[in-house]
């Protein structure tokens, strides 16, 4: 929560970050030194755009032994394309 209001913080690209940013609903996060980006969630909400910032964000900080799981994980998940 930011000035009590709820909020989820992502953490970007910076190319990412400039991006969300001209977006309505987010914001600079006030902590994480500028690397951190928020969306306020008391409104409207793009579920799709927030699971895809979810996503790059966890890519963004995770390290390589956590990524290969994800991949692998996503590839179990996929349907067979045949």
């Amino acid at each position: 929560m930011v000035k009590g209001r709820p909020s989820i913080a992502f953490r970007l690209a910076p190319s990412d970050a400039e991006a969300a940013l001209r977006r309505k609903h987010f914001f600079a996060t006030p902590y994480g030194r500028g690397l951190w980006v928020s969306a306020w969630v008391d409104g409207a909400i793009d579920w799709k755009l927030i699971g895809l910032l979810i996503e790059r964000s966890y890519r963004t900080v995770a390290n390589k032994r956590l990524l290969k799981a994800l991949d692998a994980s996503v590839t179990e998940v996929s349907p067979d394309p045949m």
